[in-house]
């Protein structure tokens, strides 16, 4: 087992030393933004109580038919966007098929940075036209309040107590929350892991539904996925919880890991983060996945990234407006 643990721990740290490379994404570098370094010890409970809210997945409406790249309204969020001459957002580099830096190009992609292109695509004619920039779990809230990007997207769960702070695009994927341990565990939920440590993202609903749902284990943080994996191959947690997207990833980076067989217990609607007043980017943004989702490019992305590992999908989320 020490071999195991010796060989995965390698794994890890290069992993961890490609995330961390400076290099190009498209036109643009791939930066990276500051991360704390990941506490060991368990994170102590929050004490904010969430606000009530109507429907979290209800967003803004598009607002008729997209425009062109060269007929984008005068002193919108977009043309602002446009004379910046790049798309900034922030994005995971570490969250393999979401948004990963590939070992042999440098270049980010995955499934969220399909998004982007996507959103580049329609305000500059153009998909490659994004500045990513790396952040932690932690930071796709601050960053979008403080303008350092225009968009986040991290696989990034809407709810009611983030639409206090930001704007969500409607629903473009729908995952579950799921438990990752050793492949010699004889553990098949969570109930069956009371007194263990489990490492979840730190300022992630992975985290409060672990507290909530199963107070008997031990939660540790990471700021990154990678943070959860390395504790967890350096035997400073017995599992990782997350979304199955990055569970399906972390697992193939892994020999000696498995997915627990439970049925997801939580659902967890993923939104494209945007600063809370540029409604007109939201319906904007909108306008563009519902496009994705009608002439293909969303199912063409989910086959290619996500579907080897989570399986087929018949249709996309469909948006839910009203907000």
């Amino acid at each position: 087992m020490k071999k195991k643990s010796l060989i995965a721990a390698s794994l890890a740290a290069a992993l961890l030393l490609l995330t961390t490379a400076a290099c190009a994404s498209g036109d643009y570098a791939a930066t990276e933004l500051p991360v704390k370094p990941a506490p060991t010890t368990p994170s102590p409970a929050p004490t904010a109580a969430p606000p009530a809210c109507r429907n979290p997945l209800a967003s803004y409406a598009p607002s008729g038919a997209l425009p062109s790249p060269d007929a984008l309204p005068a002193g919108s969020t977009m043309a602002r966007i446009k004379a910046n001459k790049r798309l900034i957002a922030g994005v995971s580099a570490d969250s393999l098929h979401l948004g990963s830096r590939n070992p042999i190009t440098g270049a980010v992609e995955g499934f969220d940075i399909d998004m982007l292109r996507a959103v580049a695509q329609a305000i500059f004619g153009d998909p490659s036209k994004v500045e990513l920039r790396v952040i932690s779990s932690p930071q796709r809230i601050p960053v979008l309040v403080n303008n350092s990007v225009d968009i986040v997207a991290r696989n990034m769960t809407i709810n009611c107590v983030r639409w206090e702070q930001i704007a969500f695009s409607a629903e473009y994927y729908r995952s579950g929350q799921k438990v990752l341990v050793q492949r010699d565990s004889t553990a098949k939920t969570l109930d069956d892991l009371p007194g263990k440590t489990i490492c979840a993202p730190a300022a992630s609903t992975s985290l409060e539904a672990l507290r909530r749902l199963y107070p008997k284990v031990i939660p540790i943080t990471a700021d990154t996925d990678t943070g959860c994996l390395v504790l967890f191959q350096q035997g400073k947690a017995y599992g990782i919880t997350g979304d199955d997207t990055v569970l399906a990833g972390e697992a193939a980076q892994d020999p000696y890991a498995k997915v627990l067989p439970e049925k997801p217990f939580s659902q967890e609607p993923y939104g494209l983060g945007i600063n809370k007043d540029k409604k007109d980017f939201v319906q904007f943004v909108n306008g563009v996945l519902e496009e994705m989702k009608a002439d293909g490019r969303w199912m063409a992305s989910y086959n290619k990234w996500l579907a080897p590992d989570l399986g087929p999908l018949s249709a996309p989320p469909a948006p839910v407006y009203g907000r």
